[in-house]
């Protein structure tokens, strides 16, 4: 097990024993998604970073706290 701690910022660094597991290099892009209390880091393959932000940029309509209220209970 290894262990990091978050910064004032939101930061964080991942382990060199764990990015060397994982082959992430400076400049990979990964992706969080949250699956109940855990939280799961991948790797994104080369080229999917691009599309993804993409995507993301267009659902900030839905990315509110007003938003997370209306749907919390659904």
């Amino acid at each position: 097990m290894e262990l990091a701690r978050i910064s004032a910022k939101g930061q964080l660094t991942i382990p060199k024993k764990i990015r060397m597991a994982a082959l992430l290099e400076e400049g990979d892009v990964v992706s969080f998604v949250l699956e109940n209390e855990r939280i799961v880091l991948r790797k994104l393959p080369s080229g999917e970073d691009a599309y993804l932000s993409g995507v993301q940029e267009t659902l900030v309509e839905w990315n509110s706290a007003e938003d997370d209220d209306a749907w919390r209970d659904l």
